[in-house]
């Protein structure tokens, strides 16, 4: 049996931005911090439930007092995209996930619900939209919502800690991974969709994001659901 990790934040603490390659639930047990990350950007306080799917970036800052966090590894396919959510009782998740994390997963599954939605500053309206295929281009989005657009990208990294050309290029990836991952769709097709290049331009991002080419995590997949290997 595998007990799920506590994480302990001091007041003041800040995380700079970094990636998980597997999913996992973050749950807030006690305190509070501020998260931006691909699914936006949240105030996160006790019986909070970070979702971060597979290949997710985020940074934490400024807890105001000692935050403790349970960090529960998710099943890969289950968690598709990042998002906020919510859990009653976290210190009884938290004691399960103590003896064991699969206790700790089929509680959080059954329990949760969802959560408060995030921050709505320009910065955060602008996240969403970099995160969706119809992504706008810089200037059409800083003539929509009247701002220059050093500004923005200025106050946008500030807040979420890469450039908004970075986090498209990201967004874009993981939905074309979470494609190919489970469906049958041709490769060529997801990188159309998906607004790439071609396929090879599509290659090349899902590589240098996940480590193993599209065609590569075909294989694998296929490997896990017949049983090879």
């Amino acid at each position: 049996m595998t007990a799920a990790p506590i994480d302990v934040l001091q007041p003041g603490a800040a995380i700079p931005r970094h990636r998980h390659d597997t999913p996992y639930a973050a749950i807030v047990l006690s305190g509070g911090y501020e998260e931006a990350g691909d699914g936006g950007r949240y105030r996160a306080g006790p019986g909070d439930v970070l979702i971060h799917a597979a290949f997710s970036a985020h940074l934490d800052r400024a807890p105001l007092r000692r935050t403790t966090v349970l960090n529960l590894p998710l099943p890969t396919l289950w968690a598709r995209t990042s998002s906020r959510m919510r859990i009653d009782d976290a210190d009884r998740l938290a004691r399960l996930a103590e003896r064991d994390v699969r206790d700790g997963q089929a509680s959080l599954l059954e329990a949760l619900t969802p959560g408060p939605g995030g921050l709505q500053d320009d910065v955060d309206v602008l996240a969403k939209a970099l995160s969706e295929a119809t992504a706008p281009a810089a200037s059409a989005w800083s003539r929509q919502w009247d701002v220059v657009r050093q500004t923005a990208w200025r106050r946008f990294t500030a807040a979420y800690g890469v450039g908004p050309a970075r986090y498209r290029v990201e967004a874009r990836t993981r939905r074309a991974w979470s494609r190919l991952i489970v469906g049958r769709e041709e490769l060529s097709d997801i990188a159309a969709a998906e607004g790439f290049a071609d396929q090879a331009h599509m290659t090349r991002d899902v590589r240098a994001l996940t480590g193993r080419t599209p065609g590569q995590w075909r294989a694998l997949h296929h490997s896990f659901k017949t049983g090879a290997g």
